[in-house]
């Protein structure tokens, strides 16, 4: 009766404010993670504590999430050589059946919230850890530097292996992490060995990301309704101009994000207080907590090119698709193609659930980001024989990213395939057409290659990130 009345005053239905009060609680379970004195009491803390939150937020519903693991933790012990592709396809073939079953992209598009967020999450952790395992088997002279920092060699007990999908209740809204670094974190090993520098303390960084939190909070309320999605089906909208159709499509993907900021940086803050998100120290002997974030806002939304943008928005799950999708697609001493990057999207896109918007919205990220590489290298060559052009070659590349990424973005956020044509339609397809455009004419006339002091640091950067395929948004 209680939680009713308080989720009537805050505005929210009953499962998003059970949600919501699961998901601040992660703040004070994870602080006292750090303080659980030994490996295995650190193991039972990490799963029970999760365990609890995730079956207070979805009910007697949470019985799903153990469907995978089990899956998952039996490959593994049955048939270590395949473990990997076992878990794989079970996993993502159970994640489809919940999808279609619950209907979750309606559910979340009502402002409803069930299990099957967590189990998009968990889906990537049990896959992770079958996939390293299976790994594991393989000699070094065989893999990748990443396969061999997050390779496992020996089973993990179960205990371990509950500790590493519970831990700080991160199900709830990730980011998803590797084993390897749970198990180095809970045995006290690397960046968090107690041989070395004490950790530093960790209410500094907590505190910017709340601070994070209160102001993404604060923008999504204030803009939700500058831009409701219903707007799209108004005979107001269909009769506004070109220009103010565009930006309310731009408005709609900043919204969308904002809310995303608010929940990741309460993950963030939960994960600095329990100490797992501790990254080591940087050249200027600075405290660094990159694996606990999820975005930068800033280098999202001021982004110069679409290619980068997954380097800095939903951080953990473009890894977690690069290393275990784009990566093991691509074959040994050949380069990575657009067929690569589809299927990486493709991916991505079941992942969310089988929704046409979604298809829709990552099809034409695929594109986008095929056109901002060939934009990259024409621009580099501006720069180097005009480098006072820079500013105008950021804007040109930012407009470009924006324009495609927010017109995409009314796919994710419609769902509908007639919805969402709809909606490209009402801005004459611009989204997609601009970046085929663009790609048609990198085929005709490829950009000349340049080798510039001024512009390499920027290359490397942009070629670093075309490994991390887009995820969302």
């Amino acid at each position: 009766m209680v939680n009713t009345q308080l989720a009537s005053a805050l505005g929210l239905s009953l499962p998003v404010f059970h949600y919501l009060v699961c998901f601040l609680s992660t703040i004070p379970v994870a602080f006292f993670h750090r303080f659980v004195p030994t490996v295995a009491g650190r193991h039972l803390y990490a799963f029970a504590g999760g365990a609890i939150l995730t079956y207070l937020c979805f009910g007697n519903e949470v019985v799903y999430l153990y469907i995978p693991v089990v899956m998952a933790y039996l490959s593994m012990v049955l048939y270590r050589k395949k473990a990997g592709t076992i878990t794989f396809f079970l996993t993502f073939a159970f994640l489809i059946y919940c999808h279609v079953t619950y209907m979750s992209g309606d559910s979340w598009k009502k402002g409803n919230i069930d299990f099957t967020g967590a189990l998009m999450i968990l889906s990537l952790k049990v896959i992770s850890a079958a996939v390293n395992y299976q790994d594991g088997m393989l000699p070094e002279s065989d893999l990748r530097p990443t396969q061999k920092k997050f390779r496992l060699t020996r089973l993990p007990t179960s205990l371990e292996f509950l500790g590493f999908i519970f831990s700080d209740a991160t199900l709830l809204a990730g980011p998803p992490f590797e084993m390897a670094d749970y198990l180095a974190y809970t045995e006290r090993k690397r960046e968090w060995s107690l041989d070395k520098k004490s950790w530093p303390s960790p209410y500094k960084a907590c505190g910017l990301a709340l601070v994070k939190t209160a102001v993404s909070m604060a923008i999504y309320q204030y803009l939700t309704p500058i831009a409701p999605i219903s707007y799209f089906a108004s005979p107001d909208y269909a009769n506004s101009s070109f220009l103010k159709r565009l930006w309310f499509q731009y408005l709609v993907g900043l919204v969308t994000r904002w809310k995303y900021y608010f929940i990741w940086s309460i993950s963030e803050c939960a994960l600095i207080l329990s100490g797992q998100g501790f990254s080591g120290y940087d050249e200027q002997k600075r405290a660094t907590w990159t694996m606990a974030k999820n975005a930068d806002i800033l280098k999202v939304e001021l982004a110069e090119s679409a290619v980068t943008l997954p380097h800095y928005w939903n951080i953990q799950v473009g890894n977690w698709l690069r290393l275990y999708v784009y990566d093991r697609l691509t074959r040994k001493g050949r380069k990575a193609g657009f067929q690569e990057l589809l299927a990486t999207q493709a991916t991505s896109a079941i992942w969310h659930g089988l929704y046409p918007g979604y298809m829709c919205f990552f099809v034409n990220s695929a594109i986008m980001i095929s056109g901002s590489r060939i934009l990259h290298k024409y621009f580099l060559a501006v720069k180097a024989a005009v480098p006072s052009a820079w500013p105008v070659t950021y804007f040109l590349h930012w407009f470009y990213s924006a324009l495609a990424n927010n017109y995409a973005c009314s796919g994710f956020v419609l769902l509908s395939f007639r919805d969402t044509i709809a909606a490209y339609r009402s801005v004459y397809f611009i989204g997609t057409v601009v970046p085929i455009i663009v790609v048609l004419l990198g085929k005709a006339f490829p950009p000349p290659r340049t080798r510039s002091k001024d512009t390499a640091p920027t290359k490397v950067k942009e070629e670093a990130a075309e490994t991390a395929p887009k995820k969302e948004l």
